[in-house]
């Protein structure tokens, strides 16, 4: 069992790496991305439970509303923002992200950098 939750984990950091600096994915979109049908809790643990050692952009992910999550570290959001603004990522007054603008996905042949605005 914990070999497998491995394995989605370093699935779902794999596809992570994949979004473009200044896109936003959702953690239901990666979840469908990998076939994880139903599994966007799964990847949400997945982005807290990032490891520091490794280059994930997890800053990227963020829920089906276009907000950034409230996770177990309460200093997370902040800088999830910081990061996102670095890359050039608006957010509206509601604390929002275009996500018809900003949204990412893997093309269907699951290559090149699938943006879709």
């Amino acid at each position: 069992m914990r070999n497998d939750r491995s394995n989605r984990y370093r699935a779902v950091y794999d596809m992570v790496r994949r979004i473009p600096a200044g896109s936003v994915t959702t953690y239901g979109a990666v979840a469908a991305m990998l076939g994880m049908v139903r599994a966007a809790r799964a990847v949400g643990r997945a982005m807290m439970l990032t490891p520091d050692t490794e280059r994930i952009p997890w800053q990227r992910v963020v829920n089906a509303k276009g907000m950034i999550s409230i996770g177990g570290n309460p200093e997370r959001p902040g800088l999830q923002r910081k990061l996102l603004e670095r890359e050039g990522i608006r957010f509206d007054a509601a604390g929002r992200i275009d996500m018809k603008k900003y949204f990412w996905t893997a093309d269907r042949r699951g290559g090149g950098n699938g943006a879709h605005r």
